[in-house]
């Protein structure tokens, strides 16, 4: 059993400079970016996880949920935050990263991170997805999470089916994405697992490259695959990107 909950963690003490909004993966859960906040809190940030729009109850709430919605719920996040803390970063996983890099590009929150954000799938499930929702439904999740360390991988929590026409409004988001990159110039950590067979990690570099401005810095775990924020090199990412937002925060 993990905490799949929501979370609000704070520091002893919390004196109200910074916080990290923090946010899940696509059918994942806020438990995959509790390392993260671990590490975050650890260094005096208080850290809040949502649940991601669309994902409180199954896969078919998931399925009505429109792209514009999570980043207009992640936005409503990250200004209840700026309203409590000094300073505001935003990190998030897969579907979280590409809506990180959205805020990133309208909010211009003081620094942001990604981890494993597909800014394309694989061409033949662009071309059939926006039709095939309409035969199929739903998608079963048959190979599990694309995790490399067995027991993170065994006790992994997260839907087991998957709306295609959720699958369709992360298509349109990456679209948004790639069109509002370049606009970033928040400080920005990308991460990604150098084993992931969810989302290329050429896209890290793509995304590295595409961002103009600012401090930038690219981290690959060596043996992680997609969900690195839980797999072998969870720790390391976690410090890595803590050492660059208080860095960069400093600066």
């Amino acid at each position: 059993m993990v905490d799949t909950s929501p979370f609000d963690l704070a520091p002893d003490g919390f004196d109200g400079r910074r916080g990290a909004l923090l946010m899940h993966g696509f059918t994942g859960t806020p438990y995959e970016m509790r390392p993260i906040a671990q590490e975050l809190v650890a260094r005096g940030y208080r850290c809040v996880g949502p649940v991601m729009a669309g994902h409180e109850e199954s896969h078919v709430e998931l399925g009505r949920v429109h792209w514009r919605e999570r980043i207009g719920l992640a936005a409503g996040n990250l200004e209840r935050l700026r309203g409590d803390c000094e300073q505001v970063v935003v990190a998030g996983m897969s579907m979280g990263g590409l809506v990180t890099l959205a805020l990133a590009a309208s909010h211009a929150p003081d620094a942001v991170a990604s981890m494993g954000a597909p800014l394309w799938l694989p061409r033949s499930m662009r071309w059939r997805i926006p039709w095939a929702k309409y035969v199929r439904p739903y998608a079963p999740k048959s190979d599990g999470p694309d995790i490399r360390e067995p027991e993170a991988r065994e006790r992994h929590p997260g839907f087991d089916a998957i709306p295609l026409a959720a699958t369709h409004q992360v298509l349109k988001l990456q679209a948004h994405v790639r069109r509002v990159v370049s606009k970033i110039v928040a400080p920005s950590f990308i991460a990604h697992g150098q084993h992931d067979q969810t989302a290329n990690p050429r896209d890290a570099y793509r995304i590295f490259g595409e961002i103009n401005a600012g401090p930038r810095e690219l981290f690959f775990g060596r043996r992680s695959g997609h969900v690195i924020s839980v797999d072998h090199d969870s720790e390391e990412c976690a410090k890595r990107m803590g050492d660059f937002f208080d860095a960069t925060l400093r600066s």
